[in-house]
């Protein structure tokens, strides 16, 4: 039985976002770091692995549909976006046998909340899109397969942190620490007894710099710009998702 969970999703190779959420008092001192997917693509793949390597145990990983494509690019797949291509040029083999070996899904008993299950954007799909406003009908398809005990689901994939119940399941967005929508900061959530949304503020300054001068990715202080930034509002995002969404 665990005490306290810090959620960490969406990281997407950002180095200075992951080491701002890792110094929080509540990370440092939490029984497990729950990672739920999309760790690497981005401008420090190599870096941000090796980090949360280096912290053992204390780290559970789940997979998300980015590490499996640079698994998949590193086995000959093209991929549309530019930096995902980069970073899968740049991981050691360690590293990619590493992703390679993500589970979908991971379930955690939790105090307070009991069995917790971890995913990256859907129980049965690593890219699914389900949003805070999506309908009833498409939860109850999404969590079908989920078993009844698990009265508590836990994602990201959409870059943007929510909780809201279906159907007497609380479903929990952790955002994105390394690419939020809606504003900067590094976004994550704690767990234990109850859900908390957290937002943690750094110097985004000094991060795009640092991005900027750490990574050889040729966009490296475009997509720093871009994302740690937060040039993208929730209002632009849930519009570019909601088709995804089925609607």
């Amino acid at each position: 039985m665990l005490n306290r969970v810090a959620v960490l999703s969406d990281i997407h190779g950002v180095l200075p976002a992951l080491e701002a959420v890792l110094a929080e008092p509540d990370v440092a001192t939490a029984d497990l770091i729950v990672l739920t997917g999309d760790i690497a693509a981005g401008p420090q793949p190599v870096e941000v692995l090796d980090r949360l390597a280096g912290l053992g145990d204390r780290v559970c990983w789940v997979g998300g549909n980015a590490d499996r494509e640079l698994v998949e690019a590193r086995a000959g797949r093209s991929l549309p976006i530019e930096v995902s291509t980069w970073a899968a040029g740049q991981l050691r083999a360690d590293q990619v046998e590493r992703l390679a070996a993500l589970p979908l899904t991971v379930t955690l008993e939790i105090r307070g909340l009991g069995p917790v299950l971890f995913c990256h954007a859907t129980p049965r799909d690593d890219e699914e899109v389900v949003l805070v406003d999506t309908r009833m009908a498409r939860w109850a398809e999404v969590l079908a397969g989920v078993p009844a005990e698990v009265r508590t689901v836990v994602c990201g994939h959409t870059h943007m942190p929510f909780t809201r119940l279906v159907d007497r399941r609380l479903m929990v967005n952790a955002g994105s620490v390394g690419m939020p929508y809606g504003g900067p900061g590094a976004y994550w959530a704690l767990l234990g007894p109850g859900v908390q949304l957290r937002r943690t503020d750094f110097d985004v300054d000094a991060a795009c710099a640092q991005v900027a001068a750490e990574s050889t990715f040729p966009g490296a202080a475009e997509f720093a710009d871009e994302y740690l930034r937060s040039r993208h509002s929730d209002a632009d995002a849930l519009a570019v998702f909601a088709p995804r969404d089925g609607r």
